[in-house]
């Protein structure tokens, strides 16, 4: 941690997985928290390419990895968004929230608790944590469904401290996707023409993660918990792919404090996949 004044945690996952969802929830519980999203370093549209005939936004070659990659390191040695980043993803919404609202309370409860004089949390979030010279650390979230696919993305994933994988079924994110509006892009507006998913979505997300899936098969969906080890990242092992979401929520805000703490406090040496 020295001479880094933001720690950076990924949610990957999937295309509609609920990464943003979870990305804007966590902001709203944790302090001092803001959010990169992968979809703000989309090439234009006339870079990218063409599969089946339709434009393919879903790939590796889609994203500017070299730009990614600068903007982290700005994160992590300012702890400030990147100036001259303007984030269209910020104008797309993302439906209604799928968790009754006593869940959120909990659970900015469960932080607040932990934020307290004395609990790991303060001595994270404090003026003055190590030195007096030291400000309390900023968080940024890193919001995207292609950061943990080596080797296109190897120094993205090499930049982020904590690593969230969501997981879902085929069918789950291809209802949530095709029941969206469309996106604001660079060039306007962008609207999944028929049979996008199943020619260009999920097949790219089989492909890219198929290395943290037992027989590399991410539609069985059984995660390879030695690759997640290897590479420290932490998924709902064991919970099945669509899991509720308020469970999620609950299982997302405690591994983030036990792996803030273990980043920042040097506590912990291992951690239970599930929990």
């Amino acid at each position: 941690m020295e001479d880094q004044r933001a720690i950076t945690i990924g949610i990957s996952g999937c295309s509609s997985s609920g990464k943003t969802t979870l990305a804007r929830l966590l902001r709203d519980i944790f302090p001092n928290t803001f959010i990169l999203h992968e979809d703000d370093f989309y090439k234009p549209e006339e870079e990218l390419p063409v599969k089946h005939g339709l434009v393919d936004w879903d790939c590796p070659e889609a994203i500017s990895v070299p730009d990614m990659e600068k903007a982290l390191s700005h994160i992590r040695s300012t702890g400030t968004f990147p100036p001259t980043l303007d984030s269209k993803e910020d104008l797309n919404t993302t439906g209604t929230l799928p968790i009754p609202a006593s869940a959120i309370t909990a659970a900015k409860a469960r932080v607040a608790a932990w934020l307290q004089p004395s609990a790991p949390g303060s001595l994270i979030f404090s003026e003055s944590p190590s030195s007096s010279s030291s400000p309390p650390p900023r968080i940024c979230l890193v919001d995207g469904f292609l950061l943990y696919s080596p080797p296109a993305f190897a120094p993205v994933m090499s930049a982020l401290d904590i690593k969230l994988f969501l997981l879902v079924s085929r069918a789950r994110a291809t209802q949530r996707r095709e029941a969206r509006d469309g996106y604001v892009t660079l060039e306007g507006f962008w609207k999944d023409p028929p049979g996008y998913v199943d020619a260009i979505v999920w097949p790219n997300y089989a492909a890219a993660h198929a290395w943290l899936f037992e027989d590399g098969d991410a539609e069985a969906g059984r995660v390879d918990v030695e690759a997640l080890e290897r590479e420290g990242i932490r998924a709902q092992v064991g919970k099945g792919l669509d899991v509720d979401f308020g469970e999620t929520l609950e299982w997302a805000v405690g591994v983030v404090m036990e792996e803030l703490e273990r980043v920042v406090l040097g506590g912990g040496g291992g951690h239970d996949q599930g929990g």
